[in-house]
């Protein structure tokens, strides 16, 4: 029987000083919820849906209540939760009416012979299967719309450079990240039978365009699992991670020999020098082995097995 492990990521982001008490809360609520189920038998899946589902529920986060508000000030949230035991993988994409998108990914990864549902048809499917349908208006938080505002009105401004498809506050020139609009929240386990899970959720970027999905639903772009290899879950700007697969790199770079601390360091390396993307990542692999990495400003992190909790906001220099 194996020890069971638990981590979990809050986003990776310029995450400012006021911010770092409420996420590392928001990580501690999850790790509790994640783990317990963990220490009574329950499977890696179901204690990942529970981190995530927890984190969804936190307005700290950009997952779920809270979330970014898309260009026409709604919320639009994407999710994905995949088993390593036998590669089941749910997805959902543009859903504006789930209050837990992890969820409604479950169900998928359950019950269907699909992987991915988008928009109406992920709220019908997830409604025939029980979940309840929400207005858009109870994911929406007030904060949100200020942040909207202020940023549309910059853009009239012409202080934010909307031909450049790159994180919000990104100079090309100077390569000044602020990285405003990277909270997604994510989670890997291993359970008492050896079989590993991860799941991501997000409620994807500042005022992004409707429809937009970026990396963490994404199978081997924002989450992947498998026994065979690792357990990822990466947060950051989506475009650059789709393109490179980062998710599925990484956990072959495990299978390959690699540990989980070092194939989670060379992927955002990777990712930096081959398309300028920042971004973070959570690794775990069967044998309980752990990596993270990351190089935005911060990224808030959480990790509990048999030998106790830690978590914080890790700083690069």
């Amino acid at each position: 029987m194996n020890s069971p492990i638990l981590l979990i990521h809050g986003g990776a982001w310029a995450m400012p000083d006021d911010a770092i008490a409420a996420h590392e809360a928001g990580i501690a609520n999850a790790l509790a919820a994640g783990y317990a189920l963990l220490e009574r038998g329950a499977s890696a899946v179901d204690a990942v849906e529970a981190a995530v589902a927890v984190m969804e529920d936190d307005e700290a986060f950009d997952a779920g209540r809270g979330s970014f508000l898309t260009r026409d000030g709604r919320v639009q949230l994407d999710a994905l939760l995949m088993n390593g035991a036998n590669l089941r993988t749910g997805g959902v994409a543009c859903v504006e009416r789930l209050k837990n998108p992890i969820c409604a990914a479950r169900l998928v990864l359950d019950h269907s012979p699909h992987v991915y549902f988008v928009g109406t048809g992920a709220e019908r499917f997830a409604m025939q299967h029980g979940m309840a349908l929400i207005d858009n208006t109870e994911l929406i938080v007030p904060r949100e719309r200020e942040r909207l505002m202020a940023f549309q009105e910059a853009e009239l401004e012409g202080a934010v450079d909307t031909t450049f498809s790159g994180p919000v506050g990104l100079d090309k020139e100077k390569e000044d990240v602020t990285l405003l609009s990277h909270d997604t929240v994510g989670a890997v386990a291993l359970d008492q039978h050896g079989h590993i899970a991860a799941g991501t959720s997000t409620g994807g970027t500042l005022s992004k365009a409707p429809g937009r999905v970026g990396d963490s639903s994404l199978i081997g772009c924002g989450c992947y699992a498998d026994d065979e290899s690792a357990a990822v879950s990466l947060t950051g700007w989506g475009e650059p991670i789709m393109k490179l697969v980062l998710g599925k790199w990484a956990v072959d770079r495990v299978a390959a020999g690699a540990t989980p601390a070092e194939a989670a360091q060379a992927a955002i390396d990777y990712l930096y020098a081959r398309l300028g993307g920042h971004g973070g990542m959570i690794l775990l692999d069967r044998n309980g082995r752990v990596g993270l990495a990351h190089n935005t400003p911060r990224m808030a992190w959480g990790l509990q097995t048999a030998d106790g909790v830690q978590l914080g906001v890790t700083r690069n220099p």
